[in-house]
């Protein structure tokens, strides 16, 4: 009998449904109130992805297409299970999570961010990660203070 008539799985399609998960961060999973919020619709939109991968008839198209919203199912169940909020801060006398901070760097240039939490951090998007070396270094600080990062001198102009 010719294998073209055999359904079996091939080497490479079973590659593509046995995903490995996406690695957890062993810092405490902090978020603001809206990060949950962003969290809790990923986990969403992944639900609703699965569910229609679920319907496609091929056993193997269907694994292949569930393959990454079950991934991402695993982890963003695991992150808001394991989420911790952190209200927004009600004093603006030091750099804390929630904070935006506005600081100079040493050649002129001037950046704002906002500290959130690992999952919901976008440096395009004017926000970083409570762990991110900027982050950890600025955490504490306040207005006129000076820090080095990797080797350049950052001054804290602004803190809302």
């Amino acid at each position: 009998m010719s294998v073209a008539f055999v359904k079996e799985e091939s080497a490479e399609a079973a590659s593509e449904t046995l995903l490995p998960d996406r690695p957890i961060s062993p810092h405490p999973n902090l978020v603001t109130e809206a990060g949950l919020k962003a969290l809790e619709l990923q986990l969403q939109q992944a639900r609703e992805a699965y569910s229609a991968a679920s319907t496609i008839e091929d056993v193997n198209e269907r694994r292949r297409q569930a393959a990454n919203p079950l991934r991402d199912l695993r982890y963003l169940a695991a992150r808001v299970r394991t989420a911790q909020v952190i209200p927004d801060p009600t004093s603006f006398d030091n750099v804390a999570f929630g904070s935006t901070v506005t600081f100079s760097r040493d050649d002129g240039r001037v950046q704002t961010y906002r500290v959130v939490g690992e999952d919901e951090a976008d440096p395009k998007a004017g926000s970083i990660s409570f762990v991110s070396p900027v982050a950890r270094t600025l955490i504490g600080k306040t207005i006129g203070d000076v820090v080095s990062v990797g080797g350049k001198e950052l001054e804290v102009i602004a803190i809302s």
